[in-house]
């Protein structure tokens, strides 16, 4: 059963109506119902697209943390063939909020790198809803290095409220971690790309986003502390999350226009979970040009052209 965003309550009402129709025109109980559910369908389709032509930044994070929004397994099962993941960060233990492996993209070897969150409350829970212990970001600086020392290209994949706040991860050097995962990213001699696919939240995102390009999904969001962390600290009221994520700039959009990102991958109508694997299959073009613009790159190349993206991003906002 579909979930709906409060938002998309006219659109749930109507497609509803459009289900309670079909059912009757299966029994049989009426007759040349046809042209009332097309007429439904038809305006259904046309709220739905006005609804996603202005939606505001409270509305997008929402849509980001869809529950049904395809994660980063559904796209490593899609996009990623012969795929082996890695566990553990030869240090203290594995972290399932991270998954990370090697396998082939579009028949070349690459190392794929992202954040979990969980489909179901069980996994969920396993996943620590993508919230990254340091085991995690010491996991993706392990298998970074492995693909650099192989000169494997690395792909990550971002979808993360921010890195776990824990007492337990903050023993264990979280900020640490967090850093030494950054640091691993700019080290790189192969080219790596990031795509956003649902939340980029804060250092937790960094952490395996500092790529040579960083894409977006339509309805991502990508942020330095959540909208409802944000309204805690300025206004210390939660309540006022909306008002704090439209000055955040938190919308792909608006990333896009300060060059914090390279480009917007276009979502389905309605969002990425209402059609998950044309969400998949767009990210995977999209995911494959970006590689391709590096491709021929030297080593040198490579790490110069990621170190001036990110310095000019200071420049420009400076």
């Amino acid at each position: 059963m579909r979930i709906y965003l409060d938002f998309e309550k006219p659109v749930g009402e109507l497609e509803a109506k459009v289900k309670e129709l079909r059912a009757l025109a299966e029994t049989g109980d009426v007759v040349a119902i046809g042209d009332e559910i097309t007429r439904l369908e038809a305006k259904a389709d046309a709220a739905l697209e006005e609804i996603y032509a202005n939606l505001t930044p409270w509305q997008k994070t929402q849509v980001a943390r869809h529950p049904e929004r395809p994660h980063c397994l559904d796209y490593v099962a899609a996009l990623i063939t012969d795929f082996t993941p890695f566990s553990g960060d030869r240090k203290f233990g594995d972290d399932a909020a991270i998954i990370g492996g090697f396998g082939r993209f579009q028949g070349e070897s690459i190392c794929v790198i992202g954040h979990e969150k969980g489909s179901s409350t069980e996994s969920r829970i396993k996943h620590n809803f993508g919230m990254a212990r340091p085991e995690g970001y010491r996991k993706a600086k392990r298998l970074m290095e492995l693909a650099d020392r192989f000169g494997v290209p690395v792909l990550s994949l971002i979808d993360t409220a921010g890195a776990y706040p824990g007492i337990g991860a903050e023993e264990r050097g979280q900020a640490e971690a967090i850093a030494r995962s950054t640091e691993a990213c700019l080290a790189l001699g192969v080219p790596n790309v990031a795509v956003i696919i649902g939340e980029g939240g804060s250092g937790g995102a960094i952490a395996i986003a500092t790529a040579n390009r960083v894409l977006m999904l339509e309805h991502a969001i990508y942020s330095v502390i959540s909208p409802e962390g944000a309204a805690s600290i300025l206004w210390r009221d939660t309540s006022k999350a909306q008002e704090a994520a439209s000055g955040l700039k938190i919308t792909a959009q608006d990333l896009a226009r300060f060059s914090i990102i390279d480009s917007i991958i276009k979502e389905p109508m309605g969002g990425a979970h209402r059609d998950p694997m044309a969400a998949i299959a767009a990210a995977g073009e999209a995911i494959a040009g970006a590689f391709a613009e590096l491709r021929g790159l030297d080593r040198e190349s490579v790490r110069n052209q990621r170190r001036d993206k990110f310095l000019a991003i200071g420049r420009t906002i400076g």
